[in-house]
């Protein structure tokens, strides 16, 4: 699929019409468009028990605990969870956490046996499976005393939100709670300043970025701390590039295309990014972004809401969102990923976690967070006024353009493998050896892949 036709003021041509086609070209399952929700405040949304075959209060008086990062999902499931106790008499206790410290910190209490937390938010999910962390759902989902499939129903759900759980043997051990692909955020008053269009090609963005410099404004922001949580950005580069992460159980990116991909990310940062740019996470591009520090950044679709946001934002009303770049004569593979939500296996309380995974997940609730903001699974929400209002059009137009030209079995090869965190932390630390000049690119990958297989052979 070729990118979004982006106009020189950093837009994606957005119509109800191009939207909903969008979300069918993602593979969703589409009723009737006088049928979709157009719902924009969260209280106007039904009740998540409506018309569900399914006994709430079952578990009532049971207490589970639920962890997670500090991100749009947990800000906007929180304010929710009152209900829920309401609805089922369970009662939810809460545990989130800056990203960085609580993935370090979940594998270590998971592996020590913990019957806490409950359900958790997760990412490495081969290395789950693999320990046997995780709960298998499948049985969960088949019992009629506590899903409704017809209330549930998971033709509602993107076509990468269905595909993403499933494992090599067709079995669940997640609920996909968030869609996020890696979007070109653009300050349309930097482009307009240089009298330059929305870049397309890498080419075109390397040039772009290096235009826009200016002092104290960086051409462009991404992720380069040597540490896999950076990885996703430079990821896309290395799909789009026609490279991939892991291929038959070896590491690929040391190939000439990931080579080359490298190469690219190395001299955007090195020639237009931020001074500093080799420690920098999501906050400091998000935060670059939002102070008009930077002209362009590639960082999570989710950022839109707080990036339109005049309270957080000195760019909001100049903020742009675009189609992830391609390389010439190839089309775009933007890195793209669902946030998951587990239920720990040693849990005492596994089918009031699931439960709660079903109310959190289900129609009504993601309506309640998408006015929130929340990129959710559900082409329903995803289809409402109040998501639109909330995410902006634009922004979810380009959202969506870039979870279409996502490869999810690319993105699953490496996120659920069982080694994936050190194969990634040896990617970003060579990744990082380009970006602050330390090695070429051809050398800092071939010693990263030579790391990441001897983990995997470990």
């Amino acid at each position: 699929m070729v990118p979004a036709g982006n106009s020189g003021s950093g837009g994606v041509p957005t119509s109800r019409r191009s939207f909903v086609k969008g979300l069918g070209a993602a593979g969703a399952v589409l009723p009737a468009v006088g049928l979709l929700p157009g719902r924009g405040l969260a209280e106007d949304a039904p009740p998540a028990d409506a018309g569900a075959a399914i006994d709430w209060k079952q578990f009532a008086g049971q207490t589970i605990a639920l962890s997670g990062a500090i991100h749009p999902w947990s800000n906007a499931i929180t304010p929710l969870l009152p209900e829920f106790t309401i609805l089922t008499g369970i009662n939810v206790t809460i545990d989130f956490q800056l990203e960085t410290t609580y993935l370090g910190a979940l594998p270590i209490r998971l592996a020590r046996g913990s019957s806490t937390p409950d359900v958790f938010m997760f990412t490495t999910y081969g290395q789950g499976i693999s320990n046997g962390w995780l709960e298998p759902l499948n049985g969960y989902y088949s019992l009629k005393s506590l899903t409704d499939p017809a209330w549930y129903d998971e033709s509602d759900l993107l076509k990468t939100a269905r595909a993403f759980p499933l494992w090599s043997d067709g079995e669940r051990y997640a609920v996909p709670i968030t869609s996020e692909a890696m979007t070109l955020f653009i300050n349309r008053d930097a482009m307009a300043a240089k009298d330059l269009p929305v870049p397309q090609t890498f080419e075109e963005l390397l040039a772009t970025a290096k235009a826009v410099k200016a002092n104290g404004i960086s051409g462009i922001a991404m992720r380069a701390q040597a540490g896999g949580n950076s990885s996703p950005p430079a990821m896309g580069f290395v799909f789009s590039y026609g490279g991939a992460m892991v291929e038959h159980n070896r590491v690929a990116f040391a190939s000439p295309e990931a080579i080359a991909a490298v190469e690219m990310y190395g001299q955007l940062l090195s020639q237009a990014g931020p001074a500093g740019v080799g420690s920098y996470e999501w906050y400091n591009v998000l935060d670059d972004f939002l102070q008009g520090r930077t002209a362009m950044a590639i960082d999570s679709s989710n950022f839109a809401t707080d990036i339109s946001n005049p309270a957080k934002s000195r760019v909001a009303k100049q903020a742009g969102f675009a189609s992830f770049p391609h390389l010439a004569g190839r089309e775009p593979v933007p890195f793209m990923s669902h946030w998951q939500a587990c239920i720990n296996s040693k849990s005492r309380n596994k089918r009031a976690a699931f439960l709660f995974l079903l109310w959190a997940t289900s129609k009504a609730t993601s309506l309640r967070t998408a006015a929130a903001g929340l990129a959710t699974t559900r082409v329903s929400a995803w289809s409402s006024d109040g998501f639109k209002k909330a995410f902006g059009s634009q922004a979810a137009e380009a959202a969506l353009t870039n979870l279409q030209n996502a490869d999810v079995d690319r993105a699953k090869a490496i996120l659920f493998h069982a080694q994936s965190r050190p194969i990634l932390d040896a990617f970003m630390i060579g990744v990082n050896e380009v970006v602050n000049g330390a090695k070429p690119a051809k050398d800092a990958m071939t010693g990263a892949a030579e790391r990441a297989n001897a983990a995997i052979r470990g």
